[in-house]
C-alpha cells in the first residue's frame, strides 16, 4: 500500500481494485451498511454482492504481493542488485514515505479516542497509550492479539505493521545472504503461507487473521516475482496470456473463494498470490497503451493514492455509517445509495491529504537545501 515506484498504469489499476475492495468491505460489513438487505439485493446475484463485500482481507494480501514487487523492483533499478542495497537510503526512503502521514493519522485517532468517540476509543482491555505505542513500533498485531480487536478506526494498522517489520529485515537479508540462498529462503517463506496460517487456531480470530508470517509470505511472493521479471521479459503475446491467467486466478478466488477452498485443499491464497504475480510480471513487461486511461483513470488514481486511502478511509466509513443511521435508523433498505458518494469522499480526502502532505514536506526540505547551497547553518 505504501510502495512508491515509477508509474505503471496497469499496476496502478490493480492497486486501485485492491483498495476499492477494502473500502467497500469496511462499508458492507453486516453490522454497518450491508448491500444484500437493501433494495438492490434482490436484483444483483448474491455471489457478486459477496465478492464485492467480503474480500477486504484478500485485497490486503493483494497489496502485500504488489508491495514486495514494487519495492524490490525499485531496489533493482537503483542499485542493479539486491546485494548492493544502500541501507541508510532504503530506511530513510521508507521513513519519509510512511511516517509523516502515519503520525498525522495517529494524532487524529488519539484525539478522537481521548474524546471517547465510539469506534475510536479503546476497550477496557486496551489503552490509548497501548494503541499508539504499538502502532508506532509496528507491534500493533501483537497488541491486538493480547487485548482483542482494536477500535474500528485503529484496526487497519495491522497490515502496516506486517509490511514494516518485513522491510526492516529484508535489506539486511539481501546484504547477508548469497543470492541463491536468499531466493531459496524467500521461496520457502512464500510456499509456507498456508502452513503458517494453519499453526494459528481459528478460534483465535484476531491472531489468525493478523499473524505476521502469513502476510510476510505474500510479500515474499512479490519479491520473487520482481526477481523473475528482472530476468524474464515475456513477448507481448505471452504477456497477454500471462495477464489473462493471472486475472483468472485472482477472479476465481475473489468470486468463488468458497469453492476454491472447498475443492482445492484451501489453496485460495496461493492462487491469489500466483495470479497477482503473473499479472505484475506481464504488466511490468508491457504496459498497456494510453487508450485505457480514459475509462480507468479514476481506478489508477485510487491505486496511486492507496496508502493515503488506506490510512484515512475509516474516517469516512464511520462518518457515513453514523450519518446513515441518523437519517434512516437501523433500516437497511437504502444502504446501497451511500457507496458511490462514500468512495468519492474517500478519494477526495486522500487526494487532499496527499497534496497537503507533499507541499508541507517540500516546504520543510526547501530551507535545508538552501542552507546547503549557501553554507548557512553549517558548523565552523
Amino acid at each position: 500500500m505504501d510502495a512508491r515506484a515509477p508509474r505503471n498504469f496497469a499496476i496502478d489499476c490493480l492497486r486501485g481494485v485492491a483498495i476499492l475492495l477494502v473500502v467497500v468491505h469496511h462499508l458492507a460489513l453486516p453490522f454497518r451498511l450491508p448491500l444484500a438487505p437493501s433494495l438492490l439485493g434482490p436484483w444483483v446475484p448474491k455471489r457478486l454482492i459477496d465478492a464485492l463485500s467480503f474480500n477486504g482481507y484478500e485485497a490486503v494480501f493483494l497489496f502485500f504481493v504488489i508491495s514486495g514487487f514494487l519495492i524490490t523492483t525499485r531496489i533493482l533499478e537503483r542499485h542493479g542488485d539486491l546485494r548492493r542495497v544502500d541501507l541508510g537510503a532504503f530506511y530513510l526512503a521508507r521513513a519519509r514515505r510512511i511516517l509523516p502521514l502515519l503520525l498525522v493519522v495517529l494524532g487524529v485517532l488519539t484525539l478522537l479516542a481521548a474524546l471517547g468517540v465510539p469506534d475510536f476509543a479503546p476497550s477496557s482491555r486496551q489503552s490509548i497509550g497501548g494503541l499508539l505505542g504499538s502502532a508506532l513500533t509496528f507491534t500493533f498485531n501483537w497488541y491486538e492479539g493480547r487485548t482483542g480487536w482494536a477500535p474500528a478506526a485503529w484496526d487497519v494498522l495491522w497490515s502496516l505493521s506486517i509490511e514494516e517489520v518485513f522491510y526492516v529485515a529484508f535489506p539486511l537479508l539481501c546484504l547477508a545472504l548469497p543470492r541463491p540462498l536468499l531466493v531459496v529462503a524467500l521461496a520457502v517463506l512464500a510456499l509456507s503461507l498456508l502452513p503458517l496460517r494453519a499453526l494459528v487456531p481459528i478460534s483465535n480470530e484476531v491472531w489468525w487473521e493478523k499473524a505476521y508470517l502469513p502476510g510476510m509470505s505474500a510479500i515474499a511472493w512479490g519479491v520473487l516475482a520482481a526477481l523473475a521479471a528482472r530476468r524474464w521479459r515475456p513477448a507481448p503475446r505471452d504477456a497477454r496470456a500471462l495477464a489473462i491467467f493471472g486475472g483468472f486466478c485472482v477472479l476465481l478466488v475473489i468470486g468463488w473463494g468458497d469453492l476454491v477452498h472447498r475443492h482445492l485443499f484451501k489453496s485460495g491464497m496461493y492462487g491469489l498470490c500466483l495470479g497477482t504475480c503473473a499479472m505484475l510480471i506481464a504488466f511490468r513487461a508491457h504496459a498497456p497503451a494510453p487508450a485505457p486511461r480514459r475509462g480507468l483513470g479514476w481506478l489508477a488514481r485510487m491505486g496511486r493514492l492507496s496508502y493515503e486511502l488506506y490510512l484515512t478511509h475509516m474516517l469516512v466509513v464511520l462518518a457515513t455509517v453514523a450519518l446513515y443511521r441518523a437519517t434512516w435508523g437501523q433500516a437497511q433498505t437504502w444502504t446501497f445509495v451511500v457507496y458511490l458518494p462514500a468512495v468519492a469522499v474517500c478519494v477526495l480526502l486522500a487526494a487532499t491529504v496527499e497534496r497537503v502532505m507533499t507541499r508541507a514536506l517540500s516546504a520543510l526540505r526547501r530551507p535545508a537545501s538552501a542552507d546547503r547551497r549557501t553554507g548557512a547553518g553549517t558548523p565552523g
